[in-house]
Parts: C-alpha cells; sequence; structure tokens
C-alpha cells in the first residue's frame, strides 16, 4: 500500500482488510490510512460495514484476512483490552454502561481510584464532573445512569473513554441521539484532539457534521471502499451520492397542511413528575406534530407518562372523550402506538426473529384455535418486508443482525400491524443513513396523508422542519412556545429551546 510521502507516518495502516460471518463477507479487501493529527469520517448507508471495520482496528472482531500495521510494524490484536494497551480507543454505538451504577461509578468501572484500602468516591466523583463537564454538560457524576437519557448515556460513554490514555480514537455515530448544542461541544473535544496529534475516526450519519469536521473521507457501500477524499473536495450531496449510488437531493416529502382538522388528541395540564410541568397541547387529524428541545428537556418522559409508561396526571381526550392510560397496553387498545427512542432495549428483541417481532404486539390477530397460525405470521412478514422495504436476504436471521434503518423499519411495521390512529415516534431516525432517513419520512408523510396523526420527537432540528406541519419546543420540563409557517426555523427552535431572546417572533406559548 502506497503512502503519500508528504504526509506524516500513519498511525494506523490497514491493507486489504476483509472480514466474513459464514458465508456472508461483509467487508471486502479495504485500505485505510489512520495520520495523526486527522480526523478521518467513514461514511456509508446501515449495513455497508462501517461498524464491523471499527471494531476490527479496535479489536472486538478479528479480520479474516487481509493485515494492520501501527508506525509501519504489524500489529495483530488479541481483543479490544491489547488494542486499548496500544492507544486504539473506541467509542461504541450501542450503550455499553452498567444501568444500577452511579456516572462516576461507569466512567471509572475497572480503573476505580483508590484511597488506601477503600474506593475513593470523592476524587472519582470531582474527575467524573470534570470529564463530563469538557462535554459540555452538567450532569450529576452521583446520579444513577438508569435515570439518565439515552443522550446523556452516550456522554458518559464517551466521556469514559476518553479517560484512556489514547492515540487513536474511533467515533462509532457520538452525535447520533444529541442536539446540537451537545453536538458542538463534542466536535470541540475532537477538534482538541486533533490538535494534541492524536488521530481520529469518525463514523456518522450526519453529514453537514462530517463536513465540518473531517480531513478526509472515505464512503462503504455493501462493504466495499468506493471512494476516498480530502473532505475539502465534498460536499454533503456528494457524499450522500457516493454513499447510496443515486440521487437523494429531495430529503422530504411535499406535505399538506392539517390546521383545518379537527382535533384527535387533546393533553391539557398534564404533569409527569420529575420531568414534565402542565403540558398543553393538541394533535390534528392527520398532523405531524413535532417536539424540539434540549437534552432533559422532557420530551421523552412527557410522551411516555400520555401513553402509560410512566405515572402521570392531567387531561386526556382522545375523539373529544376523556381517556385515561394506567399502562401503555390502554393507550395500544385506544389506538395509540408509541414508538421508543431505545429501538433495542425498548422497541424489539434483538436475540427473536423477524416474524415472532413483527407479530408480538398484535398476537391476537394470529391466534388459532389452540396456537398461533405461522402461516399468516410469515405471510405478514412478506407484505411487511415489502411494504416498508426491510432488506434482509435471509427472513429467518435475529432482528440484531439487522441494520440500524432497517430495525427500525421493522419497529414501523410492527406498531402498524395494531392500526394506530394516533403514531408517537421518537428519534425516528437516530443513527440511521440517508437513503432509509428518506424512506422513514416518506412513510411518515405517507400514514399522515392516510390520516393518521403522528408525533414526532426528535433532537434533529432540519428533521423536524423538513417533515412536521408544527413544531412545540420544550425546555426544563415545560411547553415554551410554537413555531409554525416562517417561524419553522433553526433560530426560533434555540431561542425557544434556550430561553436566550426567546419571545422575539417565536410564536406564542402552546
Amino acid at each position: 500500500m502506497s503512502v503519500d510521502a508528504s504526509r506524516p507516518m500513519p498511525v494506523l495502516q490497514a491493507s486489504g482488510l476483509s472480514k466474513t460471518f459464514g458465508i456472508v463477507e461483509v467487508l471486502k479487501d479495504i485500505d485505510l490510512t489512520v495520520l495523526p493529527g486527522e480526523v478521518h469520517a467513514i461514511i456509508g448507508e446501515n449495513g455497508a460495514g462501517k461498524s464491523t471495520l471499527m471494531k476490527i482496528l479496535a479489536g472486538n472482531h478479528q479480520p479474516t484476512r487481509g493485515e494492520m500495521r501501527m508506525d509501519g510494524e504489524v500489529v495483530n490484536f488479541s481483543g479490544p483490552v491489547d488494542a486499548e494497551h496500544r492507544g486504539i480507543v473506541l467509542v461504541h454505538q450501542e450503550i455499553l454502561l452498567a444501568p444500577d451504577l452511579t456516572v462516576a461509578q461507569n466512567i471509572y468501572l475497572g480503573r476505580e481510584l483508590r484511597r488506601r484500602f477503600t474506593v475513593d468516591d470523592r476524587a472519582m466523583n470531582e474527575g467524573a464532573a470534570g470529564a463530563i463537564r469538557d462535554l459540555g454538560s452538567d450532569i450529576d457524576p452521583s446520579t444513577l445512569v438508569s435515570r439518565l437519557s439515552i443522550a446523556q448515556r452516550q456522554l458518559v460513554q464517551i466521556a469514559r473513554v476518553l479517560l484512556v490514555p489514547h492515540r487513536i480514537v474511533i467515533f462509532d455515530e457520538p452525535t447520533a441521539s444529541l442536539t446540537p448544542h451537545e453536538t458542538e461541544a463534542l466536535l470541540k473535544v475532537i477538534r482538541h484532539i486533533r490538535a494534541r496529534g492524536v488521530g481520529v475516526l469518525y463514523i456518522s450519519h450526519r453529514l453537514a457534521e462530517v463536513k465540518d469536521i473531517a480531513d478526509r473521507v472515505t464512503v462503504l457501500r455493501d462493504g466495499r471502499l468506493v471512494a476516498s477524499h480530502d473532505a475539502s473536495e465534498l460536499e454533503p450531496a456528494d457524499m450522500a451520492r457516493l454513499m447510496v449510488g443515486r440521487d437523494v437531493a429531495k430529503l422530504y416529502p411535499d406535505r399538506h397542511a392539517a390546521a383545518a382538522r379537527e382535533p384527535v388528541l387533546e393533553v391539557e395540564g398534564f404533569s409527569v413528575p420529575g420531568y414534565a410541568q402542565d403540558a398543553s397541547f393538541s394533535l390534528r387529524k392527520g398532523e405531524i406534530l413535532g417536539f424540539a428541545g434540549l437534552i432533559g428537556a422532557g420530551r421523552t418522559e412527557l410522551m411516555e407518562g400520555v401513553v402509560g409508561l410512566r405515572p402521570g396526571r392531567g387531561s386526556l381526550r382522545l375523539n373529544g372523550r376523556p381517556v385515561q392510560f394506567p399502562d401503555v397496553h390502554a393507550s395500544l387498545k385506544a389506538g395509540i402506538a408509541y414508538l421508543s427512542e431505545d429501538r433495542k432495549g425498548k422497541g424489539l428483541l434483538l436475540t427473536k426473529d423477524l416474524r415472532i417481532n413483527l407479530t408480538l404486539a398484535s398476537l391476537s390477530k394470529f391466534s388459532g384455535p389452540l396456537q398461533i397460525d405461522a402461516r399468516r405470521e410469515t405471510e405478514a412478514l412478506d407484505k411487511a418486508i415489502q411494504d416498508f422495504d426491510i432488506r434482509t436476504g435471509n427472513k429467518a436471521i435475529l432482528a440484531g443482525q439487522l441494520s440500524g434503518g432497517n430495525q427500525q423499519k421493522l419497529l414501523l411495521a410492527k406498531m402498524m400491524l395494531l392500526d394506530p390512529q394516533v403514531v408517537i415516534i421518537d428519534e425516528p431516525t437516530r443513527g440511521i443513513d440517508i437513503g432509509n432517513k428518506q424512506q422513514i419520512y416518506k412513510f411518515i408523510a405517507s400514514l399522515a396523508e392516510e390520516g393518521r396523526s403522528i408525533i414526532v420527537v426528535s433532537s434533529e432540528m432540519p428533521e423536524l422542519i423538513g417533515i412536521c406541519d408544527r413544531i412545540l419546543v420544550m425546555r426544563s420540563g415545560r411547553i415554551a412556545g410554537e413555531v409554525t409557517g416562517e417561524h419553522m426555523n433553526e433560530n426560533e427552535i434555540v431561542a425557544l429551546a434556550t430561553g436566550v431572546n426567546a419571545g422575539r417572533g417565536a410564536g406564542e406559548a402552546a
């Protein structure tokens, strides 16, 4: 593999890396270099092989063939600990934290600070607070991880990894659940890492973010390297075209406003203790209503309270009639489907096959006299695969073997078997590539066109602006205001979400 003599010696070089699982080759002949003080972005659709490549480089997987060198010398990592000892650390896309331990205990897990014969909790809390503060957050280090949002857990995981001495840091979708404020804080940290001469490998589906932070961009498609360019040579549209092999310039579908239609769901004075206070809003028939806000604003918890996943109190009306949902089964029965932001932890059974996952919430539709009708379940799966374009070469695989985008499509198909009239989707495209995003936006718009009413909770403001009819903005557990029409722009949303210059044309409170 040739190296440009004008560039510094690569920290890491990979030549001909390939990986086969069973008879399926997921990576083929990948060549890659990581230079000191460089951010090298790896982009591609879900299933393109990005995460597999990163896990090989970090010692989690062994390559089927190929070679890796560090500082010019051949290396073979026996596992991730070996890779860490050599200075390669990986921030996983999956959250790998102990929920029953505190933030500080997780950050120092396995490398606890001690004072004589006891663990020094005070020192660990101070160190953890500093590490979290460096990422632009103020999470209390004594908080149990189980009480944190997905986004907050991701920040804790990043802080844990960065405490390890490192020469190469691999970030696998680090900002997928972060708001723009938290994302900018993380990008600032990455720039600081780069300035210290550390090499950074960066996976992200947010192409504008890649353009902002990367020095070099490598594109994978179907397990192969299709292009590698200096980031200055590519615009986000060019990256998207290389990723999916087609033009995706029109990301968001055309929408028809639902402003004049009757309300379907009315929420008044609703509170979820500790998370949301006195929330009032209405959702109209055929409308897509967005919920924006910073991490910790209470958006997810409010929705969980409305559908009965959390204790909540207040007034709910469905089609004009008062309703109460003591649990999620009651809201499902009433026609309200909630798609969790944590599709891997709460939405799907990753160790079960696609058929079981698809029909689990609607088993009564497939029940025969004595047992489940497997034939009808298989027919439903065939239809879901076709209708939602779930890409799998084998219908018998486990849900956990699908890419993130196809997992989200399976979750959508699962909930639509219930034929809901209200669909609440939390972070619909987190960790999903631009091609699958385009499809999911089309699915959401088609649900609204059918007359269903949709609530979308998202940390991605362009997504909300692109698909929603109205956007409500939450701040500190309360609905701070509403934006519509020409006021649906990032400046107005940020003003309401942060309280800075709020009220300057940002719409009226809901």
